[in-house]
C-alpha cells in the first residue's frame, strides 16, 4: 500500500543498497526471501514529534513500525554536538529542530548547553526554582543571542525551529516574532507548543506566523485544543484554504504528559489546562495526586501523566483531513511513561481504523508516512525518498497484518510492544524481524538539512 499513488495491490519489493530497487508484479529472485502473504507492505511510519531519542525509546518505537524518529517541537542546541553523539546508536533515522528552549536557556544562563530538552531536564533543575530561562523576559540583547542560537542550528543541519512556549511564559510576543522571523528568513517552518490550551493561543501563533510569514505547524492539536477543538481544525482549514502554509498533528490518546517541575505547572495551571490535582497521575506510580503529594512531587521533579481530553475530541482530530499522526513520545525511565511512546502507530491502524472505521486504512497510512514526509521535503531533500513505497525510495519499510495490529502499552505497562508488526526494514536492514528485535541493528541515519544524511 502506497499512499502516494493510491496503490493497494499484491506486489514483489525487491530491495538493494538500502533502497528500493524494484517493485514487480511478477516474482523477484534476491540473496534474501521474505513471505509478507496476507500483510500490508507500508512505507515506515516516520514519528515527527518523539522525545525518546535513545537506543532503548527507539527500539520500543520500532516494534510500533517507525522507522523515522524526529523530535521538532522541544528539539536539540547545540545541534551539531547532538547529531554526532546520535552516530552508530540509532536502530531508526533521526533527527530534530534547534530548539527555542534551549536556546532561551543558553541566552539566560550563559554557559548553559541543555543538548536535548526534555531528555537532559536535569541540567535545567539544577538551577533551582524559577529559572530565568522560563521565567525572565529577555532583553533587546538576549533576543539577539537567542536568533544567533537559532541561526547556528540551522546552519548546523537542524530540521526548523521548535517552540514550546508553555514552557517558557516569560517569552514574550515580540521574541517569538522575533524568533519566527529567523525561521522565515531560512524557508524553514515553526512546530510550536503554543502559550497555553485553547483556541486563542492558536490564533496567536497562526497570527504570528501570517505576521512573519513562518511556515506552521502546531503541535499535538487534541492537547492544545483541549475543549475548542471542533473550532480550532476549522480554523487551521481556513487558514490553509487562504494561502497559509500550516499544519498540525495528533496522538491518538485522551491524556498527556510532561514533567512536573516545568513552568506548566507554575500557578495559574489549572486554569490552563482545565483540570486539577486529581486528574494528574504520577507515572512512576500510577497514582493519582493531591495538593500535598503535588508540591511534593513538583519538588522532587519527575513525569506526569495529565488526563485532560474528550474521546470524541481526540477521535475528530485523528479522522480530520490533512491532520498527521504523532506520538508526542516521550523518553521512558525505568520502563515508566506514557504509552504512547510504544502504542501510537498500531492504535491508529487497529483502534481507529479497523474497530472504529474512523477512517479508511489508506488514509491512516497516508497520515504517518506520507502527509509528515510532505511537512518536510520542501527543505529537507531527505525526506522526499521516505513515506513512499516507491523505485528508488529508501528501503524504511513496515510489515503489518491488518487483521489483528494492534496497540497493547497501557499506562501501567507502557512499553509493552505493539502487536501485528513482524517486520520493521529501516535502510534496507531488518530492526525487527518475526515480531522481534534485531540485536544490535543501528542503521539509522541522520536527517538533516544542508549536510549528508539520510539521502
Amino acid at each position: 500500500m502506497d499512499p502516494a499513488t493510491a496503490l493497494d495491490a499484491i506486489r514483489n519489493v525487491g530491495i538493494l543498497d538500502g533502497k528500493i530497487a524494484a517493485i514487480s508484479k511478477e516474482p523477484l529472485t534476491g540473496v534474501e526471501v521474505v513471505d509478507v502473504s496476507g500483510h500490508v507492505v507500508a512505507p515506515g511510519f516516520i514519528d515527527i514529534h518523539a522525545h525518546g531519542q535513545t537506543t532503548g525509546d527507539m527500539e520500543i518505537k520500532a516494534r510500533d513500525g517507525v522507522t523515522t524518529a524526529l523530535d521538532m517541537e522541544a528539539g536539540v542546541y547545540p545541534v551539531a554536538s547532538w547529531y554526532q553523539a546520535m552516530e552508530g546508536k540509532a536502530p531508526l533515522n533521526y533527527g530534530a529542530a534547534v530548539g527555542h528552549i534551549c536556546a532561551r536557556f543558553a541566552a539566560l544562563h550563559p554557559g548553559l548547553e541543555i543538548g536535548h530538552w526534555p531528555v537532559n531536564r536535569a541540567k535545567v533543575s539544577s538551577l533551582g526554582p524559577n529559572p530565568a530561562g522560563a521565567n525572565k523576559a529577555a532583553n533587546a540583547g538576549e533576543v539577539k543571542v537567542m536568533g544567533d542560537a537559532i541561526r547556528r542550528g540551522l546552519d548546523e543541519g537542524a530540521l526548523g525551529v521548535g517552540f514550546g512556549i508553555n514552557y517558557t511564559p516569560a517569552a514574550e510576543p515580540a521574541e517569538i516574532e522575533a524568533m519566527f522571523r529567523v525561521a522565515a528568513e531560512r524557508k524553514v517552518p515553526v512546530f510550536v507548543h503554543t502559550r497555553a490550551f485553547g483556541i486563542a493561543a492558536i490564533r496567536e501563533a497562526i497570527t504570528t506566523a501570517k505576521t512573519t510569514g513562518a511556515a506552521l505547524h502546531i503541535v499535538h492539536v487534541g492537547s492544545s485544543s483541549i475543549g475548542d477543538l471542533p473550532e480550532v481544525l476549522a480554523l487551521i482549514d481556513s487558514t490553509r484554504a487562504a494561502g497559509m502554509d500550516i499544519t498540525t498533528e495528533v496522538y491518538p490518546y485522551t491524556a498527556a504528559s510532561t514533567i512536573l517541575e516545568s513552568a506548566m505547572f507554575d500557578p495559574g495551571w489549572q486554569d490552563n489546562l482545565k483540570i486539577s490535582y486529581g486528574d494528574l497521575a504520577w507515572a512512576a506510580t500510577g497514582e493519582r495526586l493531591t495538593q500535598e503529594s503535588f508540591e511534593r512531587y513538583r519538588k522532587r521533579g519527575g513525569w506526569v501523566i495529565i488526563h485532560m481530553m474528550k474521546d470524541e475530541n481526540i477521535e475528530r482530530a485523528i479522522a480530520h483531513p490533512g491532520v498527521i499522526i504523532a506520538s508526542d513520545g516521550v523518553p521512558f525511565i525505568g520502563g515508566k511513561g506514557h504509552p504512547r511512546g510504544a502504542g501510537t502507530f498500531a492504535r491508529v491502524l487497529g483502534r481507529y481504523s479497523r474497530e472504529k472505521k474512523l477512517l479508511p486504512l489508506m488514509d491512516a497510512l497516508a497520515k504517518m508516512t506520507l502527509l509528515p514526509a510532505r511537512r518536510l521535503e520542501g527543505h529537507v531533500p531527505a525526506m522526499k525518498a521516505k513515506g513512499r513505497i516507491a523505485v528508488g525510495a529508501d528501503a524504511d519499510i513496515t510489515v503489518f497484518d491488518p487483521v489483528t495490529v494492534l496497540d497493547r502499552a497501557t499506562f501501567e505497562a507502557p512499553t509493552t510492544p505493539s502487536a501485528g508488526i513482524p517486520h520493521v526494514i529501516v535502510n534496507g536492514i531488518f530492526v525487527v524481524r518475526d515480531g522481534q528485535l534485531v540485536k544490535g541493528a543501528m542503521p539509522g541515519r541522520a536527517v538533516r538539512v544542508g549536510i549528508h544524511g539520510a539521502q
